[in-house]
């Protein structure tokens, strides 16, 4: 096959693991100039990506998509799989993203790591091309490791790609991949699968939580999520107490001060507490008990307990509450 004279350049979506590394590094070792784009919510960030792009030495562009990715996520067509994971309308929208992208900086095609059969709700043949044919890029999405398995696209029929340099690797396994990335001199890399917090089945139930009790809620709340201990009190407040100086450090980063009650125990150690939105007199006063509780205080004494709003600073004097006591509060 006599490739295209023009220099053909192809975007790729990067997650960061070895099949988009291997992916981009097939299409280059045929001449192809590549580049990268990678998404970023606070469910998946952009890490892997931009190490893999420090590897390889292949552009990237990162992209922040949280406020469409809620839209989706809110109600996905495909649905979600084990927890809150739309993974089939997840990659529809970074492909249409992408798409976008190659339509104005005139990239002559798409293509991603995916390969058939790796990931039985995502990476199907019915799957790639429902996400193919919502991208509105149909035709132009390259697979380079699969691409012996799926029909020949626009790309490789005009020449700009040459098919027989491409692989059909189908499956879960990865031992076709690693040998090939020691062929390319790749030996740093992830391990498979992880990185979207969709697909924890703690994060997703607070993410569930937030959606039922919230109409809105900042991209600072969705952070707050990974952090310590949630506790849902009544349907209006909701409490996060930090477990470690990390936690604490966390939830001090993504709270906000025009909105949100912070409470701590004075004069002995203790959990941050954070209440977003604030809470009712009886609500704070119940969050300040359970505060102590997680304190190093001990049990069955008054002690006194910090509160700050928005408006002012407070000492209560309040009983701890013992952790065994919060379960039917746990989120």
């Amino acid at each position: 096959m006599i490739l295209h004279p023009k220099k053909v350049r192809a975007l790729g979506l990067c997650s960061g693991g070895l099949d988009s590394i291997l992916s981009a590094l097939i299409l280059r070792k045929q001449g192809i100039d590549v580049e990268w784009i990678t998404f970023e919510t606070p469910f998946f960030s952009s890490e892997k990506a931009l190490k893999a792009a420090h590897i390889t030495g292949i552009p990237i562009t990162v992209k922040n998509i949280t406020k469409e990715y809620l839209v989706m996520l809110k109600n996905p067509p495909c649905g979600y799989g084990k927890h809150m994971n739309p993974c089939m309308d997840c990659h529809a929208l970074m492909f249409r993203f992408a798409c976008a992208i190659i339509k104005e900086k005139r990239f002559d095609f798409l293509f991603s790591g995916e390969v058939v059969g790796q990931r039985p709700m995502s990476q199907t043949k019915p799957s790639l091309r429902y996400v193919e044919k919502q991208s509105g890029c149909d035709g132009y999405i390259l697979r380079p490791l699969s691409a012996g398995k799926l029909p020949v696209t626009i790309p490789e029929k005009e020449g700009l790609v040459n098919r027989d340099l491409l692989l059909g690797i189908t499956g879960r396994s990865r031992k076709v991949q690693i040998k090939i990335a020691r062929e390319f001199g790749i030996i740093d890399y992830p391990s498979a699968g992880g990185g979207c917090l969709l697909t924890d089945k703690g994060y997703a139930a607070r993410l569930k939580d937030i959606f039922d009790h919230q109409e809105e809620f900042t991209e600072e709340e969705l952070h707050l999520l990974k952090h310590g201990r949630h506790l849902r009190l009544n349907k209006n407040t909701k409490i996060i107490v930090g477990r470690t100086k990390s936690d604490n450090e966390q939830i001090k980063r993504y709270y906000n001060p025009d909105a949100d009650t912070v409470i701590k125990v004075n004069n002995f150690p203790g959990p941050f507490v954070l209440v977003p939105h604030g809470g009712s007199e009886d609500m704070i006063i119940f969050a300040a008990s359970i505060c102590a509780g997680y304190s190093k205080a001990p049990n069955n004494i008054q002690v006194d307990v910090e509160v700050v709003t928005p408006q002012r600073s407070q000492i209560l004097k309040v009983s701890g509450i013992h952790p065994e006591e919060l379960r039917q509060y746990l989120i």
